[in-house]
């Protein structure tokens, strides 16, 4: 059977760009997020302090809406693992899961800071 050279190497280049992108895709490890799930959680348990688009209550602890995904991800991380000490967020984080924290830095980072 006669194979056309342009069928050769058309099927090359598309076998050379599948091995880039699988060889990127485990250099750069993709984190899909759900950013409704984040709301979910951040409205149930973040907001009572941290508020959704602005501080709760008095305004003692910080908004989180706008921030840096990465910053908010690695403190409920750090107070997680109990690397950073907050009693309160020690025990808020301690069950949540990785998915479940990129998915709350997720939406905080995605929300507009409230006026």
């Amino acid at each position: 059977m006669h194979v056309p050279k342009f069928f050769l190497r058309v099927s090359f280049r598309r076998l050379l760009y599948g091995i880039c992108l699988f060889s990127l895709s485990a250099i750069f490890p993709v984190f899909a997020t759900d950013i409704h799930a984040g709301q979910q959680i951040a409205s149930e348990v973040c907001s009572q302090c941290h508020g959704m688009r602005q501080p709760a209550g008095l305004g003692l602890f910080p908004s989180l809406a706008g921030r840096d995904p990465r910053r908010i991800r690695d403190a409920l991380r750090q107070y997680r693992s109990k690397k950073r000490l907050s009693p309160i967020m020690n025990n808020l984080t301690g069950s949540l899961s990785n998915k479940e924290i990129n998915n709350i830095a997720a939406y905080y980072s995605w929300v507009e800071v409230g006026n």
